[in-house]
């Protein structure tokens, strides 16, 4: 009995946590819709996700648009199919590596950063002084950040798309010696609409996972500095797991059959 009483603890434990996420997740989106805003926080937010994660974004696109060049370019050139690398570096980078990487990299940076600052303020008791002074912590703290991440990740994504592009222009002119002009005409010969867009989809609602994640896992932290440094961690790899799992399921939405 034992051992079914531990796996039932396991099972509740999990739901609980399930239940608290929900609820967390349905108070903090109702808050990005109702006012009162704090515009200025939002502003400041969507500097600090956008403007400032633009380095480390670019120079992951840039530098993995590049290596994608680089392995098409030898896996093509078995079956003589070596002009196909223009079109694979275009829709892979807009598709998949654009988005995914963007909010990996965006997760580590700012999902940690949100969750480093809000647990400070939960084991300071700096979320309970807001209270006291009739502040909702959900508006003030939290709705900022979830509407800055799912603004500014697409815009994030969009960057590392072009980077990402002529990283893998620079490899296929000037090092597979490809043609400039007919490097970009099969560039756009083979992009659509729906490409673009899918990618900004899913940037979009990796942008939602990270701030929410990244909130959720500080505001509930507990347990001083370890507690906090537990909360980091949780968020960062809560983000990145969701990420993936979110990944498939839109890119099933838009291009499964």
């Amino acid at each position: 009995m034992e051992f079914l009483a531990s796996i039932g603890r396991v099972v509740l434990g999990f739901l609980a946590h399930v239940g608290r996420l929900t609820a967390f997740t349905a108070t903090a989106v109702s808050h990005t819709v109702r006012p009162p805003f704090f515009y200025r926080l939002t502003l400041k937010a969507m500097i600090e996700i956008g403007y400032y994660s633009l380095p480390v974004v670019g120079l992951t696109a840039i530098f993995s648009g590049m290596v994608l060049a680089l392995q098409s370019y030898t896996g093509f050139a078995r079956f003589s199919a070596e002009g196909a690398v223009a079109t694979v570096v275009v829709l892979s980078m807009t598709r998949e590596l654009g988005p995914v990487l963007a909010g990996l990299m965006v997760a580590g940076r700012i999902g940690a950063s949100m969750a480093a600052e809000i647990g400070t303020m939960r084991v300071t008791e700096q979320i309970d002084a807001l209270v006291t002074l009739s502040t909702n912590p959900f508006k003030y703290l939290v709705a900022p950040r979830l509407i800055a991440g799912t603004l500014m990740l697409p815009f994030l994504v969009g960057v590392a798309d072009i980077i990402g592009v002529f990283g893998g222009y620079i490899v296929g002119v000037y090092k597979l010696g490809f043609n400039p002009s007919s490097y970009i005409s099969r560039t756009w010969e083979y992009l659509e609409p729906l490409d673009v867009i899918s990618g900004l989809t899913k940037a979009a609602v990796f942008g939602f996972l990270i701030s929410l994640m990244g909130c959720y896992n500080g505001y509930y932290s507990k347990g001083g500095a370890q507690g906090v440094g537990k909360a980091t961690t949780n968020s960062v790899v809560s983000a990145a797991i969701l990420i993936l799992i979110f990944n498939y399921i839109i890119t099933a939405l838009y291009f499964g059959k």
